[in-house]
């Protein structure tokens, strides 16, 4: 059984960067990592070596506009 939080928001940008920050902080900090997730805490154990994957999409729509998308994915196995 998976456990999913899953939390979506709009924030400027500096939030955001806040937010990859504190992330960056708690991967590096030690055996548990706290990921905040709207309104709650998760604990994670990520272990000492870990997959990491980033796409990019550049959309460009002639009546939608253009649309950039980053998704960054960090996995392992505690």
């Amino acid at each position: 059984m998976a456990d999913q939080t899953t939390n979506a928001e709009r924030m400027d940008r500096a939030a955001v960067a806040e937010r990859l920050t504190d992330l960056a902080e708690e991967l590096r900090s030690g055996e548990e990592m706290k990921v905040r997730v709207g309104n709650k805490n998760v604990v994670l154990t990520p272990s000492e070596t870990v997959s990491y994957r980033i796409d990019v999409v550049e959309k460009q729509s002639r009546f939608r506009g253009s649309r950039e998308t980053v998704r960054i994915e960090i996995d392992w196995k505690p």
